[in-house]
């Protein structure tokens, strides 16, 4: 009865995660880092007031999924012949937070994992106060984007992004807008957090071991105006 049981706790468990991995945004393409996209044509400001990166993480077999905010610091879009070409943007690490409602355990507080994804277990804010995403390169989408990806999804968009001191240049669909004075980079991806060395609650040796999902999905919506 116990073999049972366990059995068919883990088949739930890897449903579960089939099922939550078909509603996740598709994840991004890495290499090792790029050079970075010349600065040409007009320089847009981002307006760091009205950008945003969104992040969800999720324990282990899909369950207790985690979500929040992370504030863009500052950055600048390029724009050549009415077209995005280059841009960076900074994200302020010591920003962020933890919505209250992806807690609803009684004995867990949204503070409590801040504190804990500002240690060194994972992004060692005191040591990496920043992370930065820097464009590689800006091309038109050619295929239709896979489920999960942002809507609207018009380029693909490579940049190097740099987390916990470790730069991996990573590839996504994006919803690129260019209007009047102002452009806009909208995009939603999933990213493995060990690719840039952040294992806490994994196991190289045992993936079964795993308490936290290597998975971190990421929405960004980076403004720039004149």
């Amino acid at each position: 009865m116990k073999k049972l049981s366990v059995i068919a706790l883990v088949g739930f468990g890897l449903l579960a995660a089939s099922c939550n991995k078909e509603k996740s945004a598709d994840t991004a393409a890495t290499a090792t880092e790029q050079a970075v996209a010349e600065g040409k044509g007009e320089v847009l400001a981002v307006d760091a007031a009205t950008s945003v990166v969104n992040w969800k993480a999720f324990h282990k077999g899909g369950f207790a999924p985690r979500w929040g905010t992370i504030n863009v610091k500052s950055g600048d879009l390029n724009v050549e012949n009415g077209q995005l070409s280059a841009g960076n943007f900074v994200i302020d690490m010591a920003s962020i937070k933890v919505d209250p409602a992806s807690v609803t355990e009684k004995d867990k507080k949204p503070a409590d994992l801040e504190a804990h994804l500002k240690n060194p277990d994972f992004f060692d804010v005191a040591k990496n106060p920043t992370s930065e995403f820097k464009i590689t390169s800006v091309a038109d989408l050619k295929d239709a984007p896979k489920e999960g990806a942002i809507e609207g999804a018009n380029k693909t968009v490579s940049g190097n992004l740099t987390l916990s001191g470790k730069t991996v240049n990573v590839t996504f669909p994006a919803k690129v807008e260019v209007v009047d004075n102002s452009a806009s980079i909208q995009a939603k991806f999933t990213v493995n957090r060990a690719d840039w060395g952040i294992k806490f609650g994994t196991s190289e040796a045992d993936p079964a071991e795993w308490g936290i999902s290597k998975d971190i999905e990421i929405a960004v919506d980076v403004k720039a105006k004149k």
